[in-house]
């Protein structure tokens, strides 16, 4: 077939077009470089893993979603009915699957001890799993499912391009709003996040708890483990920053744990949350 001379014109502008994106991406790399060049380990990740994550913007722009905390609170409620919506599930939620099996649409952890402490159980979630990627590097294998964050302890900060370092606030539900935001979703509900320990020491202290664990859902949790205590008045602040940039892109974060004690979203009930939350999209 002749080609003629729009044909030429068409594919020199296409040609064009590519090389300029080429080297766009070329100059924001180098300019990248040049600013981190002393953190080897973000410079692996943003080069090896932070491009995967792309995909996750936008892609529940306008939808609702519940982040599932770990509180005993879960133990007061029916979690099954939560199979007809979009779901961030925690830490070890995977322990709730024996009484609730949870079809979650997402996985989040950043914490050491978590990461080491289920490394298997991890691995063998299906759904799209985020974990930090330092702490994760030697202890959780490459898979089609799990996609690395990059995370700080400070400076505080809300990230809303988590293609970029995320902060983790002290809490991990911190950083699953922060990925609930990247991702589009106009409403968020909270549950399980009662945000009250029955604990002794200094904040993010390391120690090891007894045979039980009162603070979560399962006294298997952290039983007869090491876990980080907690830092309520860090995460209090941390979610003060989430409240406000959901609140200033017209969107809104909404706390149905029952009996919780956080006090900074709007407090509705676990019925009405269920009443007001659209299902998530079926094929």
């Amino acid at each position: 077939m002749h080609e003629t001379k729009s044909d030429r014109i068409s594919k020199k502008s296409i040609n064009m077009s590519t090389l300029k994106n080429t080297l766009g991406r070329l100059k924001r790399n180098i300019k990248f470089l040049l600013k981190h060049h002393d953190d080897s380990s973000y410079l692996r990740w943003y080069f090896n893993h932070s491009h995967r994550l792309i995909n996750f913007k936008e892609k529940h722009r306008g939808e609702d979603c519940f982040i599932i905390g770990n509180g005993p609170s879960l133990n007061k409620m029916n979690l099954s009915v939560l199979n007809s919506f979009y779901t961030f599930g925690l830490n070890k939620i995977y322990l709730i699957f024996e009484k609730h099996p949870l079809n979650l649409s997402y996985y989040v952890t950043v914490n050491q001890l978590v990461i080491e402490q289920s490394s298997q159980e991890i691995q063998n979630l299906q759904c799209p799993c985020f974990i930090e990627h330092e702490k994760s590097q030697d202890v959780i294998g490459q898979r089609n499912n799990i996609f690395r964050l990059a995370t700080t302890g400070r400076p505080y900060m809300f990230q809303t391009d988590i293609t970029q370092k995320i902060c983790e606030g002290n809490t991990v539900t911190y950083v699953a709003l922060q990925l609930a935001y990247y991702m589009g979703f106009k409403r968020v509900f909270l549950i399980g996040v009662d945000h009250n320990f029955k604990y002794s020491g200094k904040p993010n202290e390391k120690q090891v708890l007894g045979v039980e664990d009162p603070n979560h859902f399962d006294p298997r949790y952290f039983g007869n483990q090491e876990w980080n205590l907690p830092d309520l008045e860090a995460s209090e602040l941390a979610f003060h920053l989430a409240n406000f940039h959901f609140k200033r892109s017209d969107r809104t974060v909404f706390d149905a744990t029952v009996d919780g004690k956080l006090q900074i979203f709007e407090k509705i009930s676990f019925d009405k949350a269920l009443s007001m939350a659209k299902p998530k999209h079926t094929a």
